[in-house]
């Protein structure tokens, strides 16, 4: 299995497939530790991605669970080491792509509701979720903070048909609103080409 289409220089080339895992941000962050305890550095636009996710994470402590096939779960490791200023609003650029893209592949209509969570006719069909690692100047004062890397996690039910009791009302999937099988491989390859052009530019500018 590989992404389709792909055109960048890191995004999505150290590409990890598990059919089932705990959660695909917690193996980033897991991956990047083992790398840390070797001495060594885990590869930038590393990106994992998953069939089933048991334990994946949303926003705020939430959990978002990802227990059929086919729909869009993933996490990558962007490593950016610049100024955290330069990287505000990035997870409204991360959703702005996302609807760009479904829209131009399927004429599909996406709402956002800001910063990080994607509709379709009033329900939830998927969340970001971007994390951080961030260093302090050692003049605290001037509060000048560096980010480090970016671990960024995507969600979106673009497949899956059953919905719990307590969530059918508020949920929904791309599946279920319009009939369509949507390509992930295809979607994610041109998430990484549109995305790293983005961060590339904010981080040099």
């Amino acid at each position: 299995m590989k992404l389709i289409n792909l055109n960048t220089k890191y995004l999505g080339r150290n590409f990890i497939f598990y059919k089932k895992i705990d959660s695909t941000q917690n193996e980033i962050f897991r991956m990047i530790n083992n790398c840390k305890e070797q001495g060594t550095k885990l590869e930038n636009g590393t990106l994992v991605m998953c069939d089933i996710q048991e334990k994946g994470k949303g926003t705020h402590g939430r959990k978002w669970i990802t227990d059929e096939g086919g729909n869009i779960a993933f996490s990558m490791f962007v490593e950016t080491n610049c100024l955290s200023s330069k990287l505000e609003n990035i997870t409204t650029k991360i959703a702005r792509i996302l609807v760009e893209i479904f829209r131009e592949f399927y004429n599909i209509s996406i709402d956002v509701k800001l910063p990080n969570d994607l509709y379709i006719n009033g329900k939830k069909i998927g969340g970001i979720l971007t994390e951080a690692r961030v260093d302090l100047g050692s003049d605290v004062s001037e509060k000048v903070a560096t980010t480090r890397y970016l671990v960024i996690g995507i969600g979106i039910n673009t497949s899956k048909t059953s919905f719990d009791d307590e969530i059918k009302t508020i949920a929904t999937s791309i599946k279920n609103e319009y009939e369509i099988d949507v390509d992930r491989l295809k979607i994610i390859g041109e998430f990484c080409n549109r995305f790293e052009k983005i961060i590339e530019k904010q981080m040099n500018d």
